[in-house]
């Protein structure tokens, strides 16, 4: 799965001479992290925690919540970052192989991608590899193609850009957000099984918070006046197929992408036919082109969050407040009672 295609800076990438000196440096690393870590106990048997490095705040989040105590959680990607954005100096890149744990996203940060490959950590933890992955372009018509297990599948169609890509936001469906909580927490127990017990308590708890969630989404949204939402990117899909909705998105999974004029006039068109009331933008990206799109149609605004990460902006201070703030935006631009 590749969300953007961009091209990728040498630092993330790490070629040519500098790659060579990050290499070494990995490996001096992994070689550190081997000696504090192993299978009878990680950090932990050593009187530390163990060491768990996330790629971005949804991951940073599950394992923090599951391994309380336990773990000292590192997050790649800065409060306020565009995840989609991240770049990794070597000196960042050289730190991750201490890690006792690595729980990313494959696909979604390819410079992350990189230094996980080379990081020569026992224990990663691909997000992308514990919940079926699907396409989600510019609209969601009810037709879903899951492209299995691996994060893999065919990246030809042209839908968004000239590549189409797996949707990465497995986390704003609270369902699919569990099974990842529950891959995060065997892999834990894995590098850590002194305080197995403990991980797999706490695992439990947040599916069973999740699950929750899950339910005031359903009982939320039940009665609507209309199922069509409006975004400013496609980062909603598995939380609009959850939960019956149709998103249709401005600029596509890429939250930076300028739609064409054509996907404009589509928009307009919709809008007077579902009865859209708000166009939604997120805290993160520009609001420019959702304020204009609410300005030609005498549309309202609002926030719809992909939490993505935590910042003064948004509308909580954890992903549970986020989501039922996100709950709340909903209904109301819905109509549900």
């Amino acid at each position: 799965m590749n969300t953007r295609r961009r091209p990728i800076p040498a630092a993330a990438r790490l070629v040519g001479a500098a790659a060579t000196a990050v290499i070494g440096l990995l490996a001096l690393s992994a070689c550190s992290g081997a000696d504090a870590s192993d299978d009878t106990g990680g950090s932990a048997k050593n009187g530390g925690k163990l060491k768990v490095t996330a790629s971005f705040y949804p991951l940073q989040y599950l394992a923090e919540q599951i391994g309380a105590g336990h773990v000292a959680v590192t997050d790649l990607t800065k409060p306020g970052v565009e995840p989609h954005d991240l770049e990794l100096p070597p000196r960042q890149t050289g730190k991750l192989g201490q890690s006792d744990v690595i729980v990313y996203l494959k696909g979604l940060q390819p410079a992350v991608d990189d230094a996980v490959k080379l990081s020569g950590v026992k224990h990663k933890v691909d997000a992308a590899a514990l919940t079926p992955l699907e396409d989600h372009g510019t609209e969601v018509d009810g037709t879903h193609h899951t492209t299995g297990d691996n994060g893999t599948g065919d990246e030809s169609d042209g839908r968004d850009g000239k590549d189409s890509a797996a949707d990465p936001h497995i986390w704003l469906d609270p369902v699919k957000y569990a099974e990842v909580a529950k891959g995060v927490g065997k892999a834990l127990e894995q590098a850590d099984p002194a305080n197995s017990a403990a991980y797999g308590k706490n695992t439990d708890a947040l599916v069973a918070r999740l699950t929750a969630l899950d339910t005031s989404f359903r009982d939320g949204l039940k009665n609507r006046a209309s199922d069509t939402f409006v975004t400013t990117h496609a980062a909603f899909g598995y939380l609009a197929e959850r939960y019956g909705l149709v998103e249709e998105a401005i600029n596509g999974i890429d939250p930076e992408s300028e739609p064409s004029a054509a996907r404009v006039k589509a928009l307009h068109d919709l809008v007077r036919s579902k009865h859209v009331s708000t166009v939604f933008f997120e805290a993160l990206v520009s609001d420019a082109t959702a304020k204009t799109l609410a300005g030609d149609l005498g549309l309202r605004t609002d926030v719809l969050d992909p939490i993505e990460g935590i910042t003064d902006k948004s509308r909580g201070t954890d992903y549970f407040q986020v989501q039922q703030s996100n709950l709340t935006a909903l209904r109301t631009a819905l109509g549900a009672k």
